[in-house]
């Protein structure tokens, strides 16, 4: 822990040397011919953000630093590169991905337009896609790559390259080390204190948030065992197979697991797997309804956008909230008929300081909750425009409430080595910039 704290220390007072390298260069006389490919990989495995100097006028070297830093800061890999109009573009993604060597998302502006790729082990083609359109109507650069970073932190899965910071067995970055005598000299146990206090502050409002979190999460689990109480299915009854028993003990199992994540929840992220496990077992009971009743099984999707107790969608619909934008939101079977008919979708509503709201209204500390349902990156999608949405796309929210609550987690990106490398994936670039598949997003052209 201690660290952790020294490195953040550190990071707000060490200016990375590839943003100073930039700048020289970009100052440079007659440095306006775009980088060499080879060296903008090489300098995006020293650093997550690389401006070529001959589009340094896209963005600022303090604002690709600040964005650096908040790529370092989530240890996450995640790259983002600046290019000027007319760079070529012929298998750019998979081209960079290939002499880059590290398994990540990778988020290219190019003059006027931007996409991005990622490895499909640390983000999904759709997941990506989504986040690329999310951030297109964005208003200049700077807000482009920040929203993109700020979706990308709360998805991707995997952790950073080691090469952007060596460091000491303690995790402490050696380059680091000299500046520390300068910091504590300058006030550090002051720095120390105000941290200390950050922290406190913070951790009161994790507790808080949890208690919110608890009184919701509860009522799903509670919902969960009454609906398995009023399962008419015994695994010994007539025409009963191997494969129902299986899907009974699996949501048997999910509701127990549920129940003890909860107990062991201490922070409001711990709250994903939670629902995670409430979602995994309504499917079970889906699947085993099916099988009882002789119909195709399920398609897995996610739980009914506007309440996840009805269990699984079973389609996607167009909704247009009030003072909303339209959007496509997967719907149950039930609350599909009622939009069909005019009628409104039975939401599920949460206790707020001004009455009852509908979760995505009801502010950031519904998010881990959310996302435990809505995992694979399809959540900023589905929340666009509303309260929760907008708490989640702030900077602060990953710090607060925790980052990642698209990622499934088990991922090992990140690693400088090509043993990650599907040659499917990053495969077709960027589709000639301005036709082709430009703008859709996606993985590197494999397949998940």
């Amino acid at each position: 822990m201690k660290a952790a704290l020294v490195q953040r220390l550190l990071r707000l007072l060490i200016v990375p040397v590839a943003a100073v390298l930039a700048v020289l260069v970009a100052g440079a006389p007659g440095a306006h011919a775009a980088t060499d490919l080879s060296k903008v990989a090489a300098a995006l495995r020293e650093s997550p953000v690389y401006v070529d100097p001959a589009a340094s006028g896209l963005l600022s070297a303090s604002d690709a630093e600040a964005l650096a830093d908040k790529i370092r800061d989530a240890d996450k890999p995640v790259f983002v590169a600046v290019l000027p109009d007319g760079y070529p573009t012929q298998n750019l993604f998979q081209n960079l991905r290939t002499q880059t060597g590290v398994t990540g998302l990778y988020g290219i502006r190019l003059g006027d337009a931007f996409d991005a790729r990622a490895d499909s082990r640390v983000l999904s083609r759709s997941a990506v896609s989504n986040l690329v359109t999310s951030v297109q109507s964005a208003g200049d650069v700077k807000a482009q790559l920040n929203d993109f970073v700020d979706g990308a932190l709360r998805n991707v899965g995997g952790t950073a390259p080691s090469s952007w910071g060596e460091s000491t067995g303690d995790g402490v970055p050696t380059t680091g080390l000299i500046t520390l005598g300068a910091v504590l000299a300058a006030g550090g146990a002051g720095a120390y204190g105000l941290v200390r206090r950050n922290r406190r502050r913070q951790e009161e409002e994790r507790r808080a948030a949890l208690e919110k979190l608890r009184v919701v999460v509860d009522e799903d689990i509670t919902a969960f065992g009454e609906e398995l109480d009023r399962l008419d299915f015994h695994p010994g009854e007539p025409g009963a197979d191997d494969a129902m028993r299986a899907d009974y003990e699996h949501a048997l199992d999910a509701y127990e697991k549920a129940k003890s994540q909860m107990a062991a929840a201490r922070r409001p992220e711990d709250v994903r797997p939670v629902t995670r496990s409430l979602e995994d077992g309504r499917f079970a009971l889906a699947a085993l309804a099916a099988r009882r009743e002789g119909r195709q099984l399920p398609e897995r999707r996610p739980p009914c956008f506007f309440d996840p107790r009805h269990g699984p969608s079973v389609a996607d619909v167009t909704w247009t909230p009030a003072e909303g934008a339209t959007r496509q939101v997967p719907v149950c079977a039930a609350d599909q008929a009622r939009l069909s008919d005019g009628q409104d979708p039975m939401i599920r509503e949460v206790e707020t300081a001004s009455g009852r709201r509908p979760y995505w209204d009801a502010g950031p500390a519904y998010g881990p909750w959310a996302g435990g349902y809505f995992g694979g990156g399809i959540l900023p999608g589905l929340l666009v425009g509303t309260l929760l949405g907008s708490a989640m796309a702030t900077p602060s929210y990953a710090a607060d409430y925790g980052s990642g609550y698209g990622d499934f987690g088990g991922y090992q990106g990140g690693d400088v080595s090509g043993a990650d490398f599907n040659t499917d994936d990053f495969s077709g670039g960027f589709g000639g910039f301005g036709g082709g598949d430009f703008g859709g997003g996606g993985d590197f052209g494999g397949g998940f």
